[in-house]
């Protein structure tokens, strides 16, 4: 019972391994699109676990104290929290960490080499079309990637 509270490290130990695996696994997931954030499938739910095992034992090398794994979740909610506070009151640090809408199409032309880049796949982006209720690309005024992975249309008024 007394191995409960005995950590393994220090505490700022934790807090320094919850910062850095934080930061690299924003980096990470920032460099892999916002599609792979945007769209959440079976395949992404395998991903987050997978991923979550994978730097376990970066974040708690050989502690197994219920200690230490609270104030590891205490520092990730903290930073989670701290860089969403950030970004609300610094529009370049939310470009970092968000990043910014891709224009996808503008005036009826789609925009292929964009849709690759991005990982948006014809379907993905007619069915976009479909949901925001547009009849065809040349009612497009503009299509946009959101940083939350959503597709935006923007359509012409009927006049």
């Amino acid at each position: 019972m007394s191995d409960l509270f005995d950590m393994a490290m220090p505490w700022y130990e934790f807090v320094l391994r919850a910062v850095v695996v934080y930061v690299v696994v924003l980096a990470l997931v920032r460099l892999s699109g916002k599609r792979t954030v945007g769209q959440f499938t079976p395949f992404d739910m395998l991903l987050v676990v997978l991923l979550g095992n994978a730097v376990q034992n970066s974040l708690i090398g050989e502690d197994s104290s219920l200690l230490g794994g609270l104030l590891l979740a205490a520092t990730l909610l903290a930073i989670n929290y701290l860089a969403g506070w950030m970004s609300a009151r610094s529009m370049r640090l939310k470009r970092v960490i968000e990043g910014e809408p891709i224009v996808l199409a503008r005036d009826g032309r789609v925009f292929r080499q964009v849709l690759r880049r991005e990982l948006v796949s014809r379907a993905d982006f007619e069915e976009a079309m479909r949901m925001d209720g547009c009849p065809g690309i040349d009612k497009v005024k503009l299509a946009l990637l959101e940083t939350s992975g959503r597709i935006t249309i923007i359509q012409y008024k009927d006049e």
